[in-house]
């Protein structure tokens, strides 16, 4: 069998802060999206997407998260806190590269994750 990852979906309560959140990482919508009956967003992320969808359910926590190479995590922290983003870095641990854990305007966790 031959997969790919297509997209994740992730839940938003906003999906317009959402993407302009996103943008702030480099993410950018596709601009089209089938009309599902419910609000919602496409966005690009090299040959993936993330697929944004409006709902009011609470993200469950950092088990379920959404991870994002970066290639320098200090200069990616400074660019965020620059629009009011702020991370929290965890311990570095050998073999896991460097990371910080942020959340989304919904509270979605985000990891970004510098390689060793």
């Amino acid at each position: 069998m031959n997969v790919d990852l297509h997209h994740v979906s992730i839940g938003v309560q906003d999906v317009a802060a959402a993407v302009e959140f996103y943008a702030h990482l480099g993410i950018t919508s596709t601009g089209t999206r089938p009309g599902f009956g419910v609000d919602g967003a496409w966005l690009q992320v090299g040959e993936r997407q993330i697929h944004l969808i409006e709902t009011t359910v609470v993200p469950p926590g950092a088990t379920n998260h959404l991870a994002l190479r970066v290639a320098d995590l200090d200069a990616c922290l400074v660019e965020l806190a620059e629009h009011g983003i702020s991370g929290r870095r965890s311990t570095y641990t050998p073999g896991a590269g460097r990371q910080a854990f942020l959340q989304d305007p919904s509270g979605n966790v985000v990891e970004l994750n510098q390689l060793d």
